[in-house]
């Protein structure tokens, strides 16, 4: 297998490639409107949407933002994270209740909700007016923008059947939901959704269980690089351990530097090789 020049516009299901391509989708989330122009054109799609929302304080985050990228064949929709420091300052509040989950379905995290519902009828005219014509639609997105991956797949789930997603791709995506809301959303995207965690990543390991909780179908990078389709628990423990000590300078630091979506990036395109 090697890496493909470009992404295909015709995938179906899963497969490495893809993942490959949808991590690219993510960290061009993070980039300007001209720059995601000017690549998704270059990848193939001829129209794009930008959605974007400002918030004001005190909420803990200053915007939304994600892009929709529409192809004769595929929409994607990229929803851009935020920084690991940000983004653990927030998860770790326990204050704030849970915000009732798509369609009356569980709880989710309040602030992935109010983030999500900021842009979401946007998102959803966006794909109203681009499903036609047997297009698949993939949601994908980087730590506080795979929760807005995953929590979206949920509401067109739930809420709007026939906008559903295809397929949902996240990368260091952190708890979202519970138990309730999890159970729906594993029946409903069985073969469709795929969590990627690289080893050490923080952000997964947040906000604390047993009030939230992930969604299955979870695809694990271990300390060497490699992919596992699945996290055997007393095997993932030695390799968290592993990961700890690659950096004897600075072991506190794996947690955080596990989240870079560029080790993402990396990892899945050496597996590809």
């Amino acid at each position: 297998m090697s890496v493909p020049s470009t992404i295909d516009h015709r995938a179906t299901g899963y497969s490495l490639a893809h993942a490959y391509w949808l991590a690219k989708a993510s960290d061009l989330a993070y980039k300007d409107e001209a720059t995601v122009e000017k690549q998704v054109r270059a990848w193939g799609f001829d129209q794009v949407r930008h959605h974007r929302t400002r918030f004001s304080p005190p909420f803990p985050l200053q915007d939304t933002q994600a892009f929709t990228a529409v192809s004769d064949n595929m929409i994607i929709t990229a929803f851009r994270g935020t920084e690991p420091a940000q983004i653990k300052d927030w998860l770790s509040d326990t204050t704030t209740p849970p915000h009732p989950g798509p369609g009356g379905t569980g709880y989710v995290h309040h602030g992935f909700a109010e983030a999500l519902e900021s842009i979401y009828p946007a998102l959803r005219d966006t794909l109203a007016e681009y499903r036609a014509d047997g297009r698949s639609v993939w949601f994908t997105g980087h730590s506080l923008g795979g929760a807005l991956a995953m929590l979206a797949g949920a509401r067109m789930y739930l809420e709007e059947p026939r906008l559903a997603a295809d397929g949902v791709y996240t990368y260091g995506q952190p708890r979202t939901c519970d138990r309730l809301l999890a159970a729906a959303y594993n029946k409903g995207f069985r073969d469709r959704m795929y969590r990627f965690v690289n080893n050490n990543d923080i952000v997964p390991q947040m906000p604390p269980e047993p009030v939230f909780t992930h969604v299955d179908a979870v695809r694990y990078i271990d300390s060497r690089g490699k992919l596992h389709e699945g996290m055997p628990l007393l095997g993932s423990l030695t390799d968290r351990a592993k990961g700890l000590t690659a950096d004897a300078l600075a072991p506190a630091s794996d947690g955080v530097r596990d989240h870079s979506l560029g080790a993402y990036v990396d990892n899945l395109e050496k597996n590809l090789a």
